[in-house]
């Protein structure tokens, strides 16, 4: 796998939905439950052409999976407005867990092969843990912390494919060994709130589990 631009997940995925447009609209709606968006917004969010957007959200709200609402419009705009009408997820359509509990899965997998792309592209890892946005513990002040040789270029790069896959912002932090072993031996509060909150080792070099 080079990057996550078009995966063998997403394409089993646009089988089964019809096309990567939706699937991207899903991911985003699923994982914002809360928010509405307007169509523009959805097409900058998820680069992707406004008239497929526009086709897919009209299959999403004919099938029920999306509703349509209107609020939040400026005073300038008028109701029924493309600008007014904002879209959201349907959490009353009869499949709405079903659908969620696939994405999720298919998320998994994709986090998977984005761990063993970053083992293969990021240098000397020697430890490598997730927090922050895995492991649901956003008030950690990272997602990932690399320790190691680490190339900073293709990290940043893997990242700016995964976040795009995600429609979500990752957070990394890059600390050589020497600096990782300073930090832990003054009790260093930032790897405190790492290790005393939910976390994951993907590498342990160092045996620190």
């Amino acid at each position: 796998m080079d990057d996550f631009r078009y995966t063998k997940n997403e394409i089993m995925l646009e089988h089964l939905f019809g096309s990567l447009t939706r699937i991207k609209l899903l991911r985003l709606f699923y994982g914002n439950p809360e928010r509405a968006y307007f169509v523009r917004e959805l097409s900058r969010t998820i680069e992707i052409q406004l008239n497929a957007v526009r086709r897919e959200l009209a299959n999403l709200e004919e099938i029920g999976i999306i509703k349509q609402t209107e609020f939040g419009q400026s005073k300038d705009e008028e109701v029924g407005t493309e600008r007014s009408k904002y879209y959201k997820i349907n959490t009353g359509f009869f499949l709405h867990e079903e659908l969620g509990a696939l994405l999720e899965k298919t998320q998994l997998l994709e986090e998977r092969n984005f761990i063993d792309l970053l083992k293969k592209r990021a240098g000397s890892i020697k430890v490598m843990i997730l927090t922050g946005f895995f492991t649901n513990t956003p008030d950690v002040g990272t997602d990932i912390l690399f320790v190691g040789e680490i190339k900073s270029i293709a990290v940043a790069k893997v990242m700016k494919d995964f976040e795009k896959f995600l429609n979500h912002p990752v957070r990394y932090t890059i600390l050589d060994e020497k600096e990782f072993s300073e930090r832990r031996e003054i009790g260093d509060r930032f790897l405190y709130s790492i290790f005393e909150g939910k976390h994951i080792f993907a590498v342990d070099e160092l045996k620190i589990s």
